[in-house]
Parts: C-alpha cells; structure tokens; sequence
C-alpha cells in the first residue's frame, strides 16, 4: 500500500490528470461505477453547459475524454516510473465534478501492455460508453482513449526525458490493441500524435481543432 501510494504521490507531480486523491473520507464521494450505469449524466450536461453548446454528445465526447486522461495518466506513469499499476477496481468521483480518488490505494507489480489495457479499457471506458444516454460513435469514443493515452505518454516524456523510448515502446504497445488500433498514430520521437477522428471540440462557440485532431488543417 505504502509502494503505490508513494508512486502515485510522486508522479502526481506530472500535471492536473496524473493526481488521485488517496484514501480520506467518503463524504463528497461516490463509487464512478454509479456513473457509468447513467453515462455519466450529470458530468455529460455539466460539460455541455460550460462549453456553451446544447448538443450532449459534444459533452458526451468531452467529458470521456478528460475521464480517459484522469485515468490512463497515472496508470502510465506508475508502471514506467516505479513498475507498479494501480488497481482501479475500485474508484471514486467527486460529487462535484471529474476528480478522482482510491478509497483504499492498492497496487500489482507492472507485467505488460495487456494489464493497463484492461485496468483503463475494459474496467471503466468501456461500462462507462456502454451507459451513454446520447448516441456517439464507438470509434470516436477508442479515439478519445487514444488521444488521451498518447497525451498522458506525451506528459510523461516532457516530466521525464529519460522514459522517452519506454514511453513510446509502452504507448505503441497499447494502441496496437484491436479497439485502439487505426484510432491515430504516433508522428514525432515526443509522442505527437495524429488521430483518426475528431472529438468534437471544435464544434463548441468559439471552438477549435485540437492539436492532434484528424480535421487539422482541412
């Protein structure tokens, strides 16, 4: 417990979607499993609302996305930096917005691509696609966990220049996966990344492509 909750402090340190809360009170809480069964209903309007927009699968889209990266960051960065992965099995959400806390932070020793796959993928991303009340593409959404795979890779190499070539070996690694494969590729040694579609920002007032969006420079 001490092991994982050391790593996750320190790589915390990366940026805003590498920090989980651990441990602390369940007032302001709830189990993001709840979420998922609701597709993230509250978050999804919430997101819409901020951005101006009344199309919920503009939300929808963005709020994967920032749940993604809340996710692939600091699994990414404790399996590279200390070769521990945090199990997620249990998470929880803030009350009030997209934050995230480990009740009880547990961890497992690091043993390949296929176990963060399934931590990030398979545990929440997809239960979380499967409850969505709008109606958004399958593939925009695998694009949204790519982007924000490659984005958290990208962070790390930026943090810590000496991961570059495991960052990259790893991120490669993980978008080869069936559901992630052909959703972007990777076009610089800083893992810049080039995607296959678009997650809609754009179509926000005063919106814009992404750096990596598929529409950059149509």
């Amino acid at each position: 417990m001490e092991t994982i909750r050391t790593a996750l402090e320190e790589v915390a340190e990366f940026g805003t979607f590498f920090a989980l809360t651990i441990g602390g009170g369940a007032a302001g809480w709830h189990d993001v499993r709840a979420d998922y069964a609701t597709g993230f209903a509250d978050l999804v309007e919430r997101t819409a609302t901020r951005y101006g927009t009344t199309e919920m699968r503009i939300g929808a889209s963005i709020a994967q996305l920032s749940h993604a990266a809340r996710l692939w960051s600091p699994v990414l960065a404790t399996a590279l930096t200390h070769g521990i992965v945090p199990d997620l099995t249990r998470i929880d959400r803030a009350d009030d917005g997209p934050r995230l806390r480990l009740p009880t932070p547990e961890g497992h020793p690091y043993k390949n691509p296929e176990q963060l796959f399934d931590q990030v993928v398979r545990r929440h991303l997809e239960p979380l696609a499967a409850g969505l009340r709008v109606k958004i593409a399958s593939r925009l959404l695998y694009g949204n966990a790519a982007s924000a795979l490659a984005e958290a890779g990208r962070a790390i190499v930026a943090a810590r220049p000496d991961l570059a070539e495991a960052a990259t070996e790893l991120v490669d690694h993980l978008l080869a996966f069936p559901e992630l494969a052909g959703k972007g590729v990777l076009i610089s040694p800083k893992l810049a990344f080039r995607r296959t579609t678009c997650c809609l920002y754009y179509r926000v007032p005063n919106g814009e492509k992404c750096g990596d969006c598929a529409l950059a420079g149509r």
